[in-house]
């Protein structure tokens, strides 16, 4: 079994020196590195700590060596593709979730609105309503009365009231009230 503790905390955006700031109690860097490449054993203790870390579960810090993953191969800039120095797994949305939040949710796009086309697939993460600086300007799917939904770009927020500005070309802003909870896109999956 290898451990995919890199794979995740690249997939996070993390240095080595936030994962190590991040794990209850504190450790190194230089710790974190040697437990990623193997130079130190990755323990059950180790696992408990690291993941609440990166916020998945502990299972998920270990993959099977049979398993065939997705690998990232190359990284797109703006002087065009550049290779990896070594190949990175691909994290499935899934897995990018904590374990003590809720799961995803996923928007699927049948007709092609704004900047989404039919097939599409949006990936969600629920917010607390009281904690959604980070979802300002971000697409955000809202609970409505009556099993309805309301879906744009969070624009404003006033008190319990929340303002979304709908993709579509030449729509009003939909304002909601105190909504139970307000999904921000996290990933867009495209079929070519």
């Amino acid at each position: 079994m290898t451990n995919r503790i890199r794979d995740i905390r690249k997939a996070k955006g993390l240095t080595l020196a936030d994962l190590a700031a991040a794990c209850d109690p504190p450790t190194t860097a230089q710790t974190i590195g040697r437990l990623e490449t193997g130079m130190r054993s990755l323990s059950l203790t180790w696992m408990n700590r690291i993941a609440p870390a990166l916020g998945v579960d502990p299972a998920s810090l270990m993959r099977a060596d049979t398993a065939a993953p997705a690998q990232i191969i190359a990284e797109l800039g703006a002087h065009g593709p550049e290779a990896l120095t070594a190949p990175r797994e691909a994290l499935l949305p899934s897995e990018l979730a904590s374990e003590d939040a809720p799961a995803p949710l996923v928007l699927a796009i049948r007709d092609s609105v704004g900047e989404y086309r039919p097939g599409d697939l949006l990936w969600l993460r629920q917010l607390d309503p009281d904690d959604i600086s980070g979802a300002i300007n971000r697409d955000c799917l809202v609970p409505r009365s009556g099993g309805r939904f309301a879906f744009g770009r969070l624009i404003d927020r006033r008190g319990t009231l929340i303002g979304l500005l709908p993709p579509g070309a030449g729509q009003k802003q939909v304002v909601v009230d105190n909504p139970a909870w307000i999904a921000v896109a996290m990933m867009l999956v495209r079929p070519l």
